[in-house]
């Protein structure tokens, strides 16, 4: 089995784009048991992936009776792992659920106990959980992360270690998933340390750090949400360009080692609803313009598909 990590966009945007929110199905290359980070678009992202070609491996038995897309959603994908309760990371889960197969969500528990008191409560959708508001109908089960402690995912190669993040006065979260020796990195919604006045950047960068050094660390999934116009004060707890570089200008430092190649993969960009020039067009070229420490930023496409390995 080779090393590394196998990685689909299901939806690659923040904020304003519904169909195309917050979610990435990850597995071990060679391991198809998936689990999908965040879940802002599910059923329209794996349509969108069977569209490019980007499920094709993924045997169908002969006697299926579920589309493509149906069968990764029920048999491939084993888990949720949700970074944090706000509609655009949860809205597909929230939409595929009556038609889901059983599954874990895996969280910090205080993002399980929004989901289940303000989401699946019987009065905003029905309680597909296996806590809260009766009639509880369990087909989701909460799986309560303590931060910095690794547990393995069910029925996956998986492990997974939460760290929590600072996004205005919401609790969110970074996921470090490893197979192996090897371990990527999936940051959800976050602001800069200097700007939440925190420093659980700065705790995840040291925790990451060895990771580095010894170049088991294949890539990293983090937000930059808009671009260098927005004021700092504006940013609502998340990350513009030079922010970004700060930050992972600071985990270099930690690590002692540089990051030159690592892949950085750029998600949650917001789209603007202002005319000028696109978001997806300014953050990109703002991160090559400061790219001092020559990562490989690369700016997601709903239905991409990537491979990250040594």
């Amino acid at each position: 089995m080779a090393a590394g990590f196998d990685i689909t966009v299901l939806g690659a945007r923040g904020g304003l784009e519904d169909g195309n929110l917050s979610a990435y199905m990850v597995h071990p290359i060679g391991d198809l048991r998936a689990v999908l980070c965040d879940a802002g678009t599910v059923l329209h992202g794996l349509q969108v992936a069977d569209q490019h070609g980007a499920l094709d491996d993924i045997p169908m038995p002969a006697n299926a009776v579920e589309t493509r897309p149906g069968f990764v959603l029920h048999h491939a994908i084993q888990a949720y792992l949700v970074s944090h309760a706000h509609i655009d990371h949860v809205a597909g889960l929230v939409l595929v659920s009556p038609d889901d197969s059983p599954k874990p969500i895996y969280a910090l528990p205080s993002v399980n106990r929004v989901l289940s008191r303000d989401l699946f409560n019987g009065a905003v959708w029905p309680n597909m959980g296996d806590r809260g508001a009766p009639p509880l109908l369990g087909l989701y089960q909460y799986q309560d992360l303590v931060p910095g402690h690794a547990v393995a995912l069910a029925h996956t190669g998986l492990r997974v270690t939460a760290f929590s993040l600072s996004h205005g006065n919401v609790e969110s979260t970074a996921f470090l998933l490893q197979s192996g020796s090897d371990a990527m990195l999936y940051i959800g919604d976050t602001g800069a340390d200097a700007v939440e006045h925190g420093t659980r950047l700065h705790a995840l960068w040291q925790a990451v750090a060895p990771l580095v050094r010894r170049h088991r660390l294949r890539g990293i999934i983090i937000e930059c949400s808009y671009d260098d116009s927005r004021p700092d004060s504006q940013l609502w707890g998340h990350l513009s360009p030079h922010l970004l570089l700060n930050e992972l200008a600071a985990l270099q430092g930690i690590a002692g080692t540089p990051l030159r190649g690592l892949p950085v993969l750029v998600a949650h960009i917001k789209p603007s609803l202002r005319k000028g020039a696109d978001p997806v067009a300014l953050i990109p070229e703002a991160l090559r313009r400061g790219n001092a420490m020559g990562v490989n930023f690369i700016v997601p496409e709903q239905g991409m598909r990537l491979q990250w390995h040594k």
